[in-house]
């Protein structure tokens, strides 16, 4: 064919294939060279991270002479503040905690392996906030119920121990006030998680779903989503939302879904039917880790947890909070317990915004010892972070 035959309109068509041809092969060669790029940083990154794992061991041998506590965090959370206030982005901060909260963990694994108990079994709300917050290298195993999280710190057996104290809109979690009392182990820190479930299945649709399955505190905090999306599913408590998804996913068939944190479903291999599906997406679980020892020193603008009763008399626990008002010492909890084996009696738990243990603050621990007809001090920690902020990526408290 003649050049000069071909049409104005397909010449020009050719025209710019041929450009947006050139510009692909522009594109493929500046992507190219960022990608080499990138690979020059994570080359360094790498050294990095190695020389910063020597020095950890070299940290470690150095503890191995002395106190030998490997997990510090008052000296951890003073570390993650400081880059944050460094960090210039665009690397959101959120994303710079979790990375640092990894490194973090592997360099206390690099001194001392951590083992670390929590509310069992794998994969259930206290098991995510461990990880969260502790890191992946740490040693975790679960336990079948709060008290056995409490006894197995307090033998030795374990480091560390995920406990769930208490829930934003249900309050104190009882059990664990119950054991605070009974049991000789201390708060090293406070961390607290959003509660964020997602209804979880082998397949289909959410129309499938006939009965859904999870334990009996995620079925009522997705009350009012479960009645106006499956208003004729069978709702199914069972122990935990872990044993809910691992049912469901030996399960046959596509009638049943489980309700639980939505790391669950990629443990476990379900697909993700809808989330969030709780009904109060502002709703958050606090927890303690705990251990033998306390922290001392304590952390800088530390709280204190204490556990104290008071002397059957009119105006004994006014008594109590005036010591700490005269000691211009901030109280934001007070929760009364029953004292179990002693009917009618109560102990009361509470938060102090102080260190107790630091000599400022002395004539204050005194006032209190007075004052109270016992006083247990179970720790001081540094405040703890929000973790999980984003409501589809949260953790909960149930199982907690």
């Amino acid at each position: 064919m003649n050049p000069d035959d071909v049409k104005p309109e397909a010449r020009a068509e050719k025209g710019r294939d041929e450009t947006r041809g050139e510009g692909r092969i522009a594109d493929e060669t500046v992507l190219s060279a960022v990608r080499r790029e990138i690979d020059a940083i994570d080359e360094d990154i790498l050294e990095l991270l190695n020389r910063r794992a020597r020095v950890s061991r070299r940290v470690g041998r150095i503890k191995a002479g002395g106190s030998g506590q490997v997990f510090k965090p008052g000296r951890e959370e003073k570390l993650l503040e400081k880059l944050g206030r460094m960090n210039q982005g665009p690397l959101p901060d959120e994303h710079l905690r979790a990375i640092y909260r990894e490194i973090i963990s592997s360099s206390r694994s690099l001194q001392r392996t951590i083992s670390v108990v929590y509310l069992g079994p794998e994969g259930t709300f206290s098991h995510f906030a461990g990880l969260s917050y502790l890191g992946a290298s740490s040693e975790y195993t679960p336990r079948p119920h709060i008290e056995g999280v409490f006894a197995s710190v307090a033998s030795g057996e374990a480091d560390l121990g995920v406990i769930p104290i208490e829930n934003s809109l249900q309050g104190a979690v009882g059990q664990s006030l119950d054991c605070l009392m009974k049991y000789g182990v201390h708060v090293q820190a406070e961390l607290f998680a959003r509660i964020s479930h997602c209804l979880m299945a082998k397949g289909g649709e959410l129309s499938d779903v006939r009965r859904v399955l999870s334990h009996p505190q995620p079925l009522e905090q997705c009350g009012g989503w479960l009645r106006a999306n499956l208003p004729g599913a069978e709702l199914l408590p069972v122990e935990s939302t872990a044993a809910a998804a691992r049912k469901v996913a030996a399960g046959r068939g596509q009638g049943s879904a489980a309700i639980g944190h939505p790391r669950l479903a990629a443990m476990t291999g379900l697909n993700v039917l809808a989330a969030p599906i709780e009904d109060y997406p502002d709703n958050w679980t606090r927890f303690f880790v705990i251990s033998r020892a306390a922290n001392k020193p304590g952390p800088e603008n530390a709280k204190t947890s204490i556990i104290f009763t008071t002397p059957d008399k009119p105006g004994a626990l006014a008594g109590v909070l005036d010591v700490l008002a005269a000691q211009d010492v901030n109280l934001s909890k007070l929760e009364s317990r029953p004292v179990k084996g002693e009917k009618w009696r109560y102990a009361f738990f509470a938060d102090l915004e102080c260190d107790l243990g630091r000599e400022d603050n002395a004539a204050a621990l005194a006032g209190l010892a007075d004052a109270c007809a016992s006083l247990k001090v179970l720790g001081a920690y540094p405040r703890g972070p929000l973790l999980d902020t984003k409501p589809d990526s949260a953790a909960a408290p149930e199982d907690a």
